[in-house]
């Protein structure tokens, strides 16, 4: 069997078995495919007539059979590509996805680049967002905070991966080992799915750590912790910004208003959901 075939083969089997369309089963394929034989998609390309060896095969189908029983692709792998950086993952922490880079660019576009700034990252997971905000913002020192050592010890991993050498890693359930510290920027993607959320039980999510996905019986538990207690680590003038479920935009400016919040409104995300609300603290 060639590669080509292979391929050919394992897309058939993807696409019902996991409900993606032909090209999207194409591209997991040869992800597998890549990572399985440690080469890149060029060499896929150039080499899709080559016959495979015995062993070849049965590294591939090794993967292949983890896929097709729902394992999330970027844990057979071991990372997921998150604003432009390869992000180390494991069964640990949440999956990077695309949504949440409308919390960094969002962030970005408050934080200035030609002098320092305090940023705090709420349940930083995999570091994707901390890192993202301080190889973008060299000037500024990031604190990134998870309460699972496991899933901080990912972050740190990424951390060193990219030589980020403007962020701290802080083992702390939310702001409590903060002390008196202020902030000018707290960021924060922390678990908001309904606790009886059905999707819990599907796909790839009932792979993640439910710890970083579940928030109470309206999904608002932690949110509400992050956001009433904001203003006590915040410089006047900080900003707030959150990232939530799509029908959680109204609830998170409530929260933000109650907390004596001002500027507040939400931003959508690429798909048109409502995704991000952020405020500031008056000055």
């Amino acid at each position: 069997m060639n590669v080509a075939r292979l391929l050919d083969d394992a897309s058939v089997q993807l696409a019902p078995a996991l409900g993606l369309d032909k090209r999207e089963a194409r591209i997991e394929a040869r992800v597998l495919a890549g990572h399985a034989w440690q080469v890149d998609a060029a060499w896929l390309i150039a080499h899709d007539t080559d016959r495979l060896t015995d062993e070849k095969i049965a590294a591939f189908q090794s993967l292949l059979s983890r896929r097709l029983q729902g394992e999330p692709v970027a844990y057979i792998v071991g990372q997921r590509e998150f604003f432009g950086l390869n992000f180390a993952v494991t069964p640990v922490v949440l999956i990077p996805r695309p949504e949440t880079e409308t919390l960094v660019e969002a962030a970005l576009e408050r934080i200035p680049g030609e002098r320092p700034w305090q940023i705090l990252d709420l349940g930083t997971g995999s570091g994707a967002v901390a890192i993202a905000l301080a190889r973008h913002r060299p000037l500024a020192e990031v604190v990134a905070v998870e309460a699972s050592a496991a899933a901080l010890a990912v972050a740190q991993a990424n951390a060193h991966r990219f030589g980020v050498s403007n962020l701290c890693c802080l083992a702390s359930d939310w702001y409590a080992e903060l002390g008196v510290k202020k902030f000018d920027m707290i960021v924060a993607n922390p678990p908001y799915v309904e606790a009886d959320d059905p999707h819990l039980g599907q796909g790839d999510v009932r792979f993640e750590p439910r710890s970083a996905l579940a928030a109470g019986p309206t999904g608002l538990d932690d949110l509400g912790v992050i956001i009433a207690a904001a203003p006590g680590h915040l410089a006047r003038g900080g900003w707030l910004l959150v990232e939530h479920g799509w029908n959680q935009g109204a609830a998170c400016r409530a929260l933000f208003e109650s907390s004596g919040f001002s500027e507040t409104h939400t931003l959508r995300d690429l798909a048109g959901q409502e995704r991000v609300t952020l405020g500031r603290l008056p000055g």
